[in-house]
């Protein structure tokens, strides 16, 4: 068993004067180079889009925006609306947390669209070319959450040897001792239950597996969609699994079915995934494939 204050992460990864860099600042910045070097290996396997380095620049400006402001809309609309909808100035207190994946990509989706009218592109061969991209973004992003000790997951047995004590975690805890007192004895030990280390998994299976899968898949030529599609699936479906060891919002719990709110908004993502793929591969004779 191990315990997260263990390993001496601090929420400021460094300091100049008076200005601190935040791990998850950092992680923002990591996942916009990550980006920019992956976006570039793509424009070199999809030559017949003409983009350049700029236009890159540009996809990447286009996007950002749609992260950080989707991300933050998102989290207000799916996870908090009642309570912003009595202090919506608080929609823009960022610094207290509130970031939807969710809701980044619906922002993400709008940003792309704009991007292809501006170049006359259909928007499905701007989300194939970025597609991915995306992964390996969403990969540091988990490691800063599991840096600054927020998203943990569930309660797991103390014999699991890669199960973590998160301090942050003491008010699911008491949540937690609450229905199940046989933990009591070992919450008075260690003062704190041990738990999925699930940003981790989130990390693997989101980031590392998705990206090898969807990296893979997109050197060959696909129908135009097909690598959006598959990343609408992929994304849903690894997300709902490790939803399972991910503890869900202490001010939503388990909702219909004993399903997670991010369970729920994956489900979608992987409907509309599996339709996009059948339409990709039915589409009429003549249609641009994605090289």
């Amino acid at each position: 068993m191990l315990n997260h204050a263990d390993l001496g992460f601090q929420p400021i990864a460094f300091q100049v004067g008076p200005l601190a860099v935040h791990w998850y600042g950092l992680m923002y910045f990591t996942a916009f180079l990550l980006f920019l070097g992956l976006g570039r290996l793509r424009l070199r396997q999809m030559k017949h889009l003409e983009l350049t380095s700029r236009d890159l620049d540009d996809l990447l400006f286009y996007g950002a925006l749609g992260v950080i402001l989707g991300g933050r809309l998102g989290y207000v609309l799916f996870y908090k609306f009642s309570d912003y909808l009595t202090q919506p100035l608080n929609i823009f207190k960022v610094w207290e947390g509130g970031m939807s994946f969710h809701g980044g990509m619906l922002g993400v989706f709008l940003a792309t669209l704009l991007f292809a009218r501006k170049k006359k592109l259909t928007w499905l061969t701007v989300t194939d070319f970025i597609a991915p991209t995306v992964p390996m973004g969403l990969m540091v992003g988990r490691f800063g959450n599991f840096i600054n000790g927020e998203l943990w997951g569930r309660v797991a047995s103390a014999e699991l040897p890669w199960a973590m004590l998160f301090p942050g975690a003491r008010s699911d805890d008491a949540s937690y001792l609450m229905a199940h007192p046989e933990w009591n004895t070992f919450f008075a030990q260690y003062g704190s239950l041990p738990r999925h280390p699930s940003q981790l998994y989130q990390m693997a299976l989101e980031g590392l597996l998705l990206f090898i899968l969807l990296w893979l898949y997109a050197r060959k030529a696909r129908p135009t969609g097909a690598v959006s599609a598959l990343f609408m699936i992929g994304y849903g479906s690894f997300r709902f699994i490790a939803e399972f060891a991910r503890e869900p919002d202490n001010f939503l719990g388990l909702l219909r079915f004993n399903l997670s709110m991010g369970q729920w908004l994956s489900l979608p993502m992987v409907l509309i995934g599996l339709w996009m793929w059948w339409a990709s591969h039915n589409q009429k004779p003549g249609r641009r494939v994605v090289r």
